[in-house]
């Protein structure tokens, strides 16, 4: 097929790209910057600048590809886009992403509808963001909690399923390129275990989440899926395990009202409340199975 992949140049779409060639398929991937493109040529795209906020740029690339299938993975977290990350003052952080995942996909879609293009993919989010009650895993059939950008991702999974494609709700990345900040703060002790650590986390390494998406585009998949490893966990088991395979000390404990006070609400909710998500939809209908199970055959081999 001809696959056009919005934001190749991102920390998923430098995984996704190469497993789409070697699949066989067309692909055609943007980024924002110029200086990028040889590296989306190199993984074997045809490369093109795109403005994902900007209408008429969306509409250009996509005619000019004429594409089978569309995967957006359009963010903008990078630190040359959101700057360094700051929970506390998460609405500008995700400012960019949110209009990313609302009137970018909108744009999408436009694109895609102008252009005959049936069928699209796009990136979601479930790491630790189901709703606060109940049980500390949840399945596509619950809510989402509503945090910052919630809204905007409520609106993506509405346009992306009514327009009967699929929205990927991937899980805390690692792996190249992913998660390096946040190795960097464990190993300074700057991440520290929040109260009892009972915020559950779901994780994906970038590799099996690309994997995903492949079967997705291939598949034609409808629908939400939770593409996240099989073992959410709380904080209190996988981070001092991400502090040992990464050579640092256990991290330090900071009472939650230290916490609330140094990081803010958000910071603390995810890591006291956060519900992790099931994958066993993914593995039944795409016939998925990641390469690293689990988070404790990822991340070992990621930093050993």
């Amino acid at each position: 097929m001809r696959v056009f992949v919005a934001g190749g140049s991102g920390v998923l779409g430098r995984r996704l790209v190469p497993q789409l060639v070697a699949r066989g398929h067309q692909v055609t991937a943007t980024t924002t910057s110029a200086s990028k493109l040889e590296l989306l040529e190199q993984l074997g795209a045809e490369a093109v600048v795109m403005d994902g906020l900007d209408a008429a740029s969306v509409g250009e690339a996509v005619a000019a590809a004429r594409p089978d299938a569309i995967v957006n993975q359009m963010t903008a977290l990078s630190v040359a886009h959101a700057g360094k990350p700051n929970l506390r003052n998460a609405g500008r952080f995700f400012a960019t992403t949110n209009r990313l995942r609302s009137e970018g996909i909108d744009h999408l879609l436009a694109a895609a509808e102008a252009t005959g293009v049936s069928h699209v993919v796009a990136q979601g989010h479930a790491s630790m963001n189901g709703v606060r009650r109940g049980g500390w895993v949840k399945t596509e059939d619950d809510p989402l909690e509503v945090v910052e950008g919630t809204k905007a991702i409520n609106h993506l999974e509405d346009v992306v399923v009514r327009a009967g494609g699929a929205v990927l709700r991937y899980g805390g990345f690692y792996g190249p390129g992913a998660n390096d900040d946040q190795v960097n703060l464990v190993r300074k002790r700057l991440f520290p275990l929040v109260g009892a650590g009972t915020g559950h986390f779901s994780w994906i390494h970038v590799d099996d989440a690309a994997s995903a998406t492949v079967l997705a585009v291939e598949q034609k998949a409808k629908g939400v899926f939770n593409i996240v490893d099989d073992e959410p966990a709380p904080v209190s088991e996988w981070l001092p395990y991400l502090a040992e395979c990464a050579g640092a000390k256990p991290p330090r404990r900071v009472p939650a009202w230290l916490a609330r006070l140094l990081a803010g609400e958000m910071v603390v909710g995810m890591l006291t409340e956060g519900r992790g998500f099931s994958n066993a939809k993914a593995k039944r209908e795409l016939g998925w199975e990641p390469r690293y199970p689990s988070w404790r055959q990822g991340f070992r081999a990621e930093l050993a």
